[in-house]
């Protein structure tokens, strides 16, 4: 008897609670998949400004999630950077962190810049770049703010926003990881938001990969 048990499939010889365990976790199994923390989409459709408006006037907050399932219903509906027309961005950042210089989180940091000409590539690679951020892919991501898609008239950029711009060993590694992310075979520059405030951008980046 006890060889024919060993023989039979486990769900007949299990007890009923134990079935009843089993049946719950395959019931949650199926719910919403969590992820490790909160990101927020933020979209700015830039027009010409008021005088004596100050920058940033125009970014607007647009959705909190926390679940995979939430994400590509965002995505499919609303935030593909091909649905954006002339001047706008959009914006995938950690839950808590403004898209903006003056953030704490932004203030001391930095951003390594992509550029497209071609709407389908930008798609693309803020998917893929979306898709590595709340998935926790990068090994660095504590340092890591978030992305922005700009999308303009000549050319679109991509642009993920890192914490830290003095820690160059760092920046590399995540500069590498990206590339790896979406497939980019061309040099990629690293700037820091400072020199940008202070206008005095390095043509050629702080760093390159």
């Amino acid at each position: 008897m006890a060889e024919i048990e060993a023989a039979l499939p486990v769900a007949v010889t299990e007890t009923p609670e134990v079935a009843a365990e089993s049946d719950a976790g395959a019931a949650e199994a199926k719910g919403p998949h969590k992820l490790q923390r909160q990101w927020t989409f933020w979209y700015d459709i830039q027009s010409k400004p008021k005088p004596g408006a100050a920058w940033g006037t125009s970014l607007k907050k647009g959705y909190t999630f926390d679940t995979v399932e939430e994400f590509w219903c965002l995505y499919d509906q609303i935030f593909r950077p091909s649905k954006l027309v002339g001047s706008a961005d959009f914006h995938l950042f950690k839950a808590g962190v403004e898209p903006k210089w003056e953030d704490p989180e932004c203030a001391n940091g930095g951003k390594w810049t992509v550029i497209s000409s071609r709407k389908p590539n930008l798609d693309t690679m803020w998917l893929e770049t979306c898709m590595a951020l709340i998935g926790e892919q990068f090994d660095e991501s504590q340092e890591i703010c978030g992305v922005v898609a700009s999308v303009r008239q000549r050319q679109d950029k991509l642009s993920l926003w890192t914490r830290t711009a003095s820690n160059e060993a760092v920046q590399v590694d995540i500069g590498k990881k990206w590339k790896e992310v979406i497939d980019y075979n061309d040099k990629m520059v690293y700037s820091f938001h400072d020199d940008a405030r202070s206008q005095k951008q390095s043509r050629g980046g702080r760093y390159t990969v």
